[in-house]
């Protein structure tokens, strides 16, 4: 029986309870890596990582993964590709298509995701646009768990630029229901009406990120300039000077808040080091957890839910 083709495009795009299943793929998946013992659910499958965007933790995360997997991973740079030189999205998707497994691709705008998993005939994974970041999310949320159980009724502080992962936490929270604090400076807040919220429930805005902080169980961060926005340096620089997360804003968090970082950190800027270097940040099992939680992600895309008490793959997303 086929099933639909399923993407990962944005972190709505799957349900409380296929997170869940991920989350307990994820976690068995690193117990198996960290014990050494070799998995190949993906032997011969192959994954085409496409890149407009420079990277290191998406790249070797995505790469890395699908080797340990049992699969191939193909790196592309958009500029090293007839894609940099103007051929139509539909036309790159149908040859992918036919060559590959699975389609990973980093780039500037959400439109050329959608628009090349309109035309896909394989899964396409969002691995950062201007709009969205759900891979790193999706880890960052793993990592939570890991560390301090189910996220559900707790409170994650979003401090800064209102950028890609700042979206993709508001949508995560009304997905797995819990909250989100928002302060950003004037003039770089969430623009709601981009992100398809059904409603107000799940966030909150604060003028002052140490108001945004209190008793919350989660800090986290980006750089104040993303990618594609470095003329705004200076501008922002100024902008941002009262939204670094310090010691001041984790003291006012609750007694077992721990902070998170996508990387790469400017410290001195976006977050001190005694923060990012202390002992409640998770900056580096958030990182490696990339890797693990890319590889469940894989692996339901590319054969759907494995039944966890045989290993045995249910077909239901794109294995039929």
């Amino acid at each position: 029986m086929t099933t639909p083709l399923r993407h990962y495009l944005q972190f709505k795009d799957f349900s409380t309870e296929e997170y869940a299943y991920l989350f307990r793929r994820a976690h068995w998946i690193k117990d198996r890596f960290k014990r050494y013992e070799t998995y190949h659910p993906l032997f011969d499958r192959t994954l085409v990582m496409i890149f407009e965007k420079a990277s290191t933790r998406t790249r070797l995360s995505f790469e890395a993964g699908m080797q340990q997997l049992g699969g191939s991973a193909i790196y592309l740079n958009t500029r090293d590709s007839q894609l940099g030189r103007g051929e139509p999205i539909y036309d790159t998707a149908q040859v992918l298509s036919g060559m590959c497994d699975l389609v990973m691709i980093r780039t500037f705008e959400q439109a050329t995701v959608e628009q090349l998993a309109a035309a896909s005939r394989v899964p396409v994974i969002n691995g950062l646009t201007n709009d969205y970041h759900p891979c790193q999310v999706l880890a960052d949320i793993f990592t939570f768990i890991e560390h301090r159980g189910p996220i559900a009724g707790k409170t994650v502080v979003w401090v800064g630029d209102a950028n890609n992962m700042c979206n993709t936490w508001l949508q995560a929270a009304e997905v797995l229901d819990f909250c989100v604090h928002i302060s950003s400076p004037p003039g770089y807040g969430v623009q709601l009406e981009k992100i398809g919220l059904s409603g107000t429930d799940h966030f909150q805005l604060f003028d002052d990120p140490k108001d945004a902080c209190r008793g919350a169980h989660l800090v986290t961060t980006d750089v104040w300039t993303s990618m594609g926005f470095e003329a705004e340096n200076e501008a922002r620089r100024q902008a941002f000077a009262g939204w670094c997360v310090d010691s001041n804003l984790m003291t006012v968090a609750a007694s077992d808040a721990v902070f998170m970082h996508c990387l790469p950190a400017h410290r001195g800027e976006e977050v001190t080091p005694e923060v990012i270097d202390g002992p409640q940040s998770l900056v580096w099992e958030e990182a490696e957890n990339r890797l693990h939680a890319q590889k469940a992600l894989m692996e339901f895309l590319a054969l759907g839910r494995i039944d966890e008490q045989t290993g045995a793959a249910r077909c239901e997303a794109n294995c039929c």
